[in-house]
């Protein structure tokens, strides 16, 4: 009979399988992106920090996306490193610290669509409304946008994880990289029904939402430049939508591909590869994506540096 341990605290992280012969790079590789990832994120919050010039609604704005690529890259990135070194059987964490890693990992992939989705309202704002940008884009609405952008996949990963952590769990060993909702109501041997239909249900609302406001701020935007016979006007929607709508691309197929390869447990391995270039893709190419289509922000390294 299968030995079966119920609600054991201590839990079993399968990790990122590579062979012995390339466990080293592996984890160079990964060490480096970590690394590269800090410097970028935390250099760019520095320099809008430093330059007075950039304290406009658009960077204070942006200033959410490297605040959460560090925040989910910190708390996943680490631990998989660590793991990397030791034998499958020894990679353990308590079920109380994956619950707090899942919780962050589930933070970091939602709060990736509400700040992009801010982000755009202010395109939208600066580009179709310019005369009233200022009476709109006050502090006070700054702070609204960042509690939304943040409250909301507050609630609903308080709620995810809620719905998962009732579960009774079965089993010990954690079939991803690092820790996440799916992953941990797998370790149930109960129904998960409510579970899914919620996760997909939350996941669909969220992405529905960011694509509709990125569809529609964007399809007004268009429709002011063609209306428009300035030049720099074009050049500027043309200039930060782009960027916008790259780094937007970038992140949700990624972040699709890991909901849907759970779904497909014979993909486990391009699952969990997914699951890596989602925490470590977005955060390293976020900051040079708006740091060289930003014109402050190359002014601001050219007086510096030159």
């Amino acid at each position: 009979m299968e030995n079966i341990t119920y609600n054991s605290i201590v839990l079993q992280v399968e990790g990122f399988k590579v062979t012995k012969e390339s466990t080293e790079y592996a984890f160079f590789l990964f060490f480096f992106s970590y690394i590269v990832i800090m410097i970028l994120n935390l250099g760019i919050l520095a320099i809008i920090a430093i330059d007075k010039s950039l304290h406009q609604p658009m960077y204070l704005l942006f200033c959410n996306l490297p605040v959460s690529d560090i925040f989910g890259c910190t708390h996943i990135l680490p631990r998989l490193l660590s793991d990397m070194l030791l034998p499958p059987s020894e990679r353990l964490i308590s079920y109380y610290e994956c619950v707090v890693q899942a919780f962050t990992t589930q933070m970091f992939g939602a709060t990736s669509h509400t700040v992009l989705m801010v982000m755009a309202f202010d395109r939208y704002v600066a580009i179709c409304n310019p005369l009233r940008y200022a009476n709109i884009m006050t502090s006070r609405m700054i702070i609204k946008l960042t509690v939304f952008a943040w409250g909301i996949p507050f609630v609903g990963v308080a709620v995810l994880l809620g719905l998962t952590i009732r579960l009774n769990r079965c089993r010990t060993l954690i079939e991803n990289p690092f820790c996440d909702n799916a992953s941990l109501f797998k370790l149930s041997c109960e129904s998960s029904v409510i579970n899914n239909i919620y996760g997909l249900t939350f996941s669909g609302v969220l992405l529905t939402s960011s694509i509709g406001s990125i569809v529609i701020t964007y399809s007004k935007i268009t429709a002011v430049c063609q209306i428009s016979k300035s030049k720099s006007l074009n050049n500027k929607a043309l200039q930060t939508c782009s960027t916008h709508l790259v780094v937007y691309l970038i992140m949700s197929i990624s972040g699709v591909s890991i909901i849907v390869l759970h779904r497909f447990p014979q993909y486990s391995e391009y699952r969990k590869l997914s699951a890596i270039l989602f925490v470590m893709l977005p955060p390293s190419l976020n900051p040079i994506i708006y740091g060289v289509q930003s014109r402050e922000i190359q002014r601001f390294l050219s007086e510096k540096y030159t």
